[in-house]
């Protein structure tokens, strides 16, 4: 049974999407010539020349859609020499038959089982079931990996390319990366640190930072002279009273001034002899004089070698490696600085008193420490340039990592849906192997079912039946007759002439019609009669009188029956129809209340435009066709050709709802031709108006058409109704005539 059906993108149907779901064993359309009715009756008989629309089957399981509509008449009447025959089951083969019943049982029982299996593993709506179960696994899935995703994007998004913009590729990668990645698992911030280098801007190898050379100013620190008191030679007469005064850097800063002052003592500024000048002169002999000069180079040399050292310094800080912590360096720059000034004073105080002994600040570690950031910052200079001399493989390896990292954030996750999702695909995988087994069955079994089918199959029932039915409903002039190739039908006149070129639209559609309702009780093959199917009848009314309207919708009311009940092989039936009388009376169900019963659905087709849309009715739509009537008659262009008709039909509902009016006494009360026009129109009811068709008419010119009309107020006014009469034509106004209306209608 179909479900569902979708339409785009085919004929009218341009527009939005048009789904008629919920479809149920009896389906009503209703819609007016040209408002896509004939489109969906084509999309059920071949889906596969409609690829953009869909039809939804319960199940999964197509049924043979049989389908009756302009195509099937151009196709098996206009275009053929000869009907196919009908080919039927006979009633005399009993054992066959039998057979051929508990092979369709047992095919029932199977195409049952692939129901089942079907619906456990999708689900009644298509959408659940164990499929369901697993999509709805794989979209949380989806939807954590996603979260993930969004959490890092902005820092590892370079490895996320081609999967950014994609939650099924992210999650499909995911799992991928799952099965397959070995990367060691890196902390977060040095994947963000590398992402942001290897997958940012182009990157280009970067120079090394110079070494510094602190060796010789370092080695100063040792010196023997800071240690050593540089004091005069001890065995001068004047030695003993330096010595003992303790004064001998007193004296030599002294001594530059006695030699420019004449002999005179700068200290006591009183002359001196040759002997005193001769004695200071070999105080500060020869040896004196070296060690104070060896002070004054040091101090010389450290000032040069510091100057030297923080000039290298100074260039790395002025133009820093972006590898370099540069903070930490300026910060033991400035400790650097702070020491080798202190160390210059110390240097310079003794110079100005060789005597004393200093110790040099130690400059060692400071520098060690500076080495230490000069070196880290050179071995990340390396590893970026070897990056970028191999950068694709770089990047591959960093994009490894960086999965590996969101694959241990999931790692609840993931082996919670593995654990799931297993359970899940086995049972799915189990019911995919059942239903394929049990449709390899069904494949055999409807073999089987045809071959039986061969052995009891004839075309001339069904000859028979059409014959006696065109008989019976007076179509004397042709009859149905075997070809001679024994397979097929052809039309005869009483003469034996070929009749198919001279019928009737009228008779060609009533022939055709009659073919294909046989056609539904067997199979225009020798097997395949026994098939389950479902019917769609699409406007079989056109051309035919009231009569044979009436015994079209009698015949499907009676395919209604067989559907309802379940015991013959139709399963659903659609009846499309533009017919307001014929909708009328094909729908008729004395046991439908103002809803839809279980087993129907209500739909109508509207074009706006040159799109087409339908639109679901809770009840029937056309409830009557009452009102279309009226409306008809109050129409300024009313159709002379169509009137009688509509008056006819007007009479008959509106009288057949009061009840107990006598339409001979309403005659009476007219003379002359609007009594005959008056009798014409009961006459008419009468007679079974209500099978009567719009296109049946009979001509009748302008001056006619207003006689009927005044006849036809004036019976409304003579039963007393014709307060019913100005409601309908829109000439009430007052309440007085409204409340007759409402009375005249309960």
């Amino acid at each position: 049974m179909i479900e569902s059906i979708t339409l785009t993108g085919a004929a009218s149907y341009t527009g939005p999407a048009v789904i008629l779901n919920g479809l149920s064993q009896i389906n009503f359309v209703y819609g007016s010539n040209g408002s896509g009715k004939t489109t969906i009756s084509r999309v059920i008989a071949d889906q596969a020349g409609h690829p953009t629309c869909t039809v939804g089957w319960k199940g999964g399981l197509p049924v043979q859609a049989m389908v009756y509509n302009r195509d099937f008449v151009e196709r098996n009447f206009d275009q053929s020499t000869d009907l196919k025959g009908v080919f039927t089951l006979g009633e005399n083969q009993a054992e066959t038959l039998g057979k051929i019943k508990a092979a369709k049982t047992d095919l029932d029982e199977l195409k049952s089982k692939i129901e089942n299996l079907t619906n456990t593993l999708h689900g009644d709506d298509g959408a659940s079931g164990k499929k369901g179960e697993l999509s709805a696994l794989e979209n949380a899935l989806k939807e954590k990996c996603w979260t993930q995703k969004q959490k890092h994007d902005a820092k590892l998004h370079g490895a996320f390319e081609g999967y950014r913009n994609n939650k099924e590729g992210f999650k499909t990668k995911i799992l991928q990366e799952l099965a397959v990645n070995t990367s060691a698992l890196s902390p977060l911030t040095d994947l963000e640190k590398k992402c942001a280098s290897i997958f940012g801007t182009t990157p280009t190898t970067e120079p090394a930072i110079p070494a510094i050379d602190a060796a010789t100013l370092i080695a100063h620190e040792t010196n023997p002279i800071l240690k050593k008191r540089v004091i005069g030679k001890e065995d001068v007469d004047i030695a003993a009273m330096i010595k003992k005064l303790g004064n001998s850097d007193w004296v030599r800063q002294g001594r530059s001034y006695y030699d420019i002052n004449d002999g005179i003592c700068p200290f006591c500024q009183q002359s001196t002899d040759e002997a005193f000048a001769k004695s200071l002169e070999d105080y500060f002999d020869e040896s004196f004089i070296t060690e104070t000069k060896a002070i004054d180079e040091l101090a010389s040399n450290y000032i040069t070698n510091a100057e030297r050292l923080q000039q290298q310094i100074n260039g790395i800080v002025d133009a820093p490696s972006r590898f370099l912590d540069i903070e930490k360096l300026k910060s033991e720059k400035q400790l650097l600085e702070s020491k080798i000034t202190i160390n210059i004073q110390r240097l310079a105080e003794k110079k100005k008193e060789a005597s004393q002994i200093i110790e040099l600040e130690s400059l060692g570690n400071v520098i060690s420490e500076i080495k230490s950031l000069i070196d880290a910052a050179n071995t990340a200079v390396s590893t970026h340039n070897t990056m970028v001399n191999n950068l694709a493989q770089e990047r591959r390896t960093l994009t490894s990592q960086v999965w590996k990292f969101v694959l241990d954030e999931l790692k609840a996750d993931l082996e919670d849906y593995q654990n799931k999702a297993e359970a899940i695909k086995r049972a799915v995988n189990s019911l995919d192997e059942k239903i394929t087994a049990n449709n390899t069955k069904k494949t055999q079994k409807e073999a089987e079912i045809r071959e039986l089918e061969k052995q009891t199959t004839s075309v001339q029932p069904t000859i028979d039946a059409i014959n006696t039915l065109l008989r019976s409903f007076g179509f004397n002039g042709f009859s149905l007759a075997k070809a001679e190739n024994g397979t097929s039908y052809k039309l005869l006149r009483a003469d034996g002439s070929d009749a198919k070129d001279t019928l009737s639209e009228g008779e060609k559609t009533f022939v055709t019609f009659l073919y294909f309702y046989h056609l539904l009780k067997g199979s225009d093959t020798e097997s395949g009669m026994t098939t389950d199917r479902i019917v769609v009848i699409d406007d079989p009314v056109s051309s035919l009188d009231s009569d044979i309207l009436f015994i079209v919708g009698s015949l499907i009311k009676g395919l209604f029956d067989e559907v309802r009940s379940g015991a013959g092989l139709i399963k659903q039936i659609f009846v499309l129809t533009h017919n307001v009388y014929f909708h009328k009376e094909v729908t008729f169900n004395p046991k439908r209340t103002e809803k839809a019963m279980n087993e129907e659905t209500f739909w109508v087709v509207r074009k706006a435009g040159l799109v087409s849309r339908i639109e679901r009715h809770e009840s029937n739509p056309i409830k009557t066709s009452y009102e279309l009537l009226w409306a008809e008659v109050r129409r300024q262009d009313t159709s002379k050709l169509t009137i009688q008709n509509t008056l006819r039909r007007i009479l008959e509902n509106y009288f057949k709802i009061l009840g107990g009016v006598d339409p001979d006494k309403l005659c009476a009360m007219f003379e002359g031709k609007e009594r005959l026009i008056c009798k014409s129109l009961f006459s008419w009811v009468n007679d079974g108006s209500h099978f009567a068709h719009d296109d049946l008419y009979i001509a009748i010119d302008d001056a006619t058409v207003d006689n009927y009309l005044n006849v036809f107020r004036a019976i409304f006014e003579k039963a007393e109704h014709l307060a019913h009469y100005r409601m309908m034509m829109g000439e009430a106004h007052d309440d007085e005539a409204a409340d007759q209306a409402a009375v005249a209608m309960q």
